[in-house]
């Protein structure tokens, strides 16, 4: 198979293995899905290959992305890509609690959507500081 990208676009594809890679394989351990990893490092060798040296190392005999390229900004996207997904999250699963986890349909979907609605709005201005928990009624 054959690919043309600038470099440019190979870089912007390094950041989108990295970001998929991150996501399958950050939570897992050893339990990582090891062919993901195998094509990370398959690309970030090709990045070495092409002159972008500082992008990729070796470790325990692998090539991995560098300590710069970790470093270099990428975990701010990922950040902020996970604090969005906690909140749409939280929002809709507070909301289907607020409904008492009926089945949505046509008759409650409006409701729900105006619940996580509300929700996030109050995210957005506050965060999570009006979210209380009362820890001495908890079990």
């Amino acid at each position: 198979m054959q690919l043309e990208l600038s470099k440019k676009e190979f870089r912007r594809l390094l950041d989108m293995a990295y970001i998929g890679n991150w996501i399958l394989n950050s939570t897992r351990g050893e339990d990582r899905f090891k062919d993901y990893d195998h094509v990370e490092s398959l690309l970030f060798d090709k990045a070495r290959k092409e002159g972008m040296d500082i992008l990729a190392e070796t470790y325990r005999g692998e090539v991995v992305p560098s300590r710069a390229f970790v470093e270099g900004g990428i975990h701010e996207a990922i950040m902020e890509y996970e604090n969005n997904v906690f909140f749409d999250i939280l929002a809709e699963d507070l909301a289907r609690r607020d409904m008492n986890d009926a089945p949505i349909d046509e008759s409650n979907y409006a409701e729900l959507n105006q619940r996580i609605e509300a929700y996030i709005t109050e995210f957005e201005e506050n965060g999570t500081d009006n979210i209380l928990v009362d820890i001495d009624s908890a079990p």
